[in-house]
């Protein structure tokens, strides 16, 4: 899809000599190049973008900062605040480099998507989703985000969680390209939100977000999770929907809910005690308690860790295995496991997403985000 290029004023400067004029026109290229770039490069690409747009084009930041809820705003003057007193000349500079960057990242994707991988769907942005010998697989494929999840990725992951419960496939597994498995709710589903919109956000939210683990609770297949790395937030959470979940030894678990002003969700206020007793999930849930892939697997989170050094080779060699298996007998007997407690984990998913909504409009949570743009605009 297009990129939202950051809307910026024409310029017109005087310049004497040679070595400006050839930087200028390096400039204006990079303006003419971003704008035909075929995919977005994400939120904070672009306020880098904006920032060092303005500090070429006006110099240091001379606006008056904007309210603390106006995000967008908020968001674009920390970008430029943020380069003090770098010259416009450097600016420029900057500027051209980040645009060769993106240009050259974007030819290699290209190159790589002439050659489709076998069996992949057609329909995904941030997904890669394929069926071969009898496995599903979605992987979450924002890598330069950490496979963070916009509005975008939960919708793609219904919709191929709704495709792998009715195709031939006899299990389905979940994983994330890149280093990471995910780092969870992709923060700047917050950030283009206007203050009086931000009641309408929270609806909107909760009702994508009771049907993205809806989709989790009534998946009539086995759903094998395979974290390759960190998982943050929401991707934890709905572990425990999983059937089974294998973790390479790099991976860590961390819900910091109560840090960003938030409650847990995806049905870990009712499962993760059940799995690893109260005391541990109260670390988890309530206390932000990172734990490494052993300790995951030790409070049964987990079901098995490897290395990673093998960690592929050794999960896939068992998932192969298992999609052998008699389809219809794995199907039926899920359901005989999973079908006494999906009423109350409805409910549960219900009672959740009511209290995120509260807590999605409160100071607290807020403050938090509002707090986490201002750490990220620093880096």
């Amino acid at each position: 899809r297009p990129t939202q290029a950051v809307c910026v004023p024409a310029i017109h400067l005087h310049m004497t000599a040679a070595t400006m004029q050839v930087s200028q026109k390096d400039f204006q290229k990079a303006q003419e190049q971003l704008k035909l770039l075929k995919k977005d490069p994400g939120n904070e690409t672009k306020l880098k973008l904006y920032g060092l747009f303005k500090q070429a084009t006006e110099g240091p930041c001379n606006a008056p900062k904007p309210g603390m809820l106006d995000f967008v705003k908020k968001a674009k003057w920390d970008a430029w605040n943020s380069l003090g007193n770098l010259s416009q000349d450097d600016a420029r500079q900057k500027y051209a480099d980040l645009v060769s960057s993106l240009v050259s990242a974007e030819s290699v994707s290209q190159k790589k998507e002439a050659s489709p991988e076998e069996g992949r769907h057609d329909g995904y942005e941030t997904l890669i989703v394929t069926t071969k010998n009898n496995i599903t697989k979605i992987m979450f494929n924002r890598p330069d985000r950490k496979n963070a999840i916009n509005h975008q990725m939960y919708r793609e992951i219904i919709k191929a969680l709704e495709e792998a419960g009715k195709n031939d496939s006899t299990i389905a597994v979940i994983t994330g390209s890149g280093d990471y498995y995910s780092s969870g709710n992709d923060l700047n589903n917050f950030a283009n939100v206007q203050p009086g919109d931000m009641e309408k956000m929270a609806k909107d939210g909760a009702v994508l977000l009771k049907d993205f683990v809806g989709h989790f609770i009534d998946f009539p297949k086995p759903l094998i999770a395979v974290v390759n790395g960190p998982a943050i937030g929401i991707c934890v959470t709905v572990l425990g929907l999983c059937d089974l979940v294998y973790a390479s030894d790099r991976a860590t678990f961390h819900t910091p809910f109560s840090q960003l002003g938030q409650s847990p969700e995806g049905c870990s206020s009712y499962l993760f005690p059940k799995l690893m007793g109260v005391a541990k999930a109260s670390e988890m849930l309530l206390f932000n308690k990172k734990l490494t892939a052993a300790e995951a697997c030790a409070q049964g989170l987990v079901t098995e860790v490897f290395p990673d050094s093998s960690f592929q080779k050794e999960v896939w060699a068992r998932l192969e295995a298992y999609a052998s298996l008699p389809k219809n007998a794995l199907a039926v007997s899920k359901q005989l496991l999973r079908s006494m407690e999906k009423e109350k984990l409805h409910a549960v998913n219900s009672r959740e997403c009511e209290v995120l909504t509260e807590r999605w409009l409160s100071d607290e949570c807020v403050n938090a985000i509002v707090a986490f743009f201002q750490k990220k605009s620093k880096l």
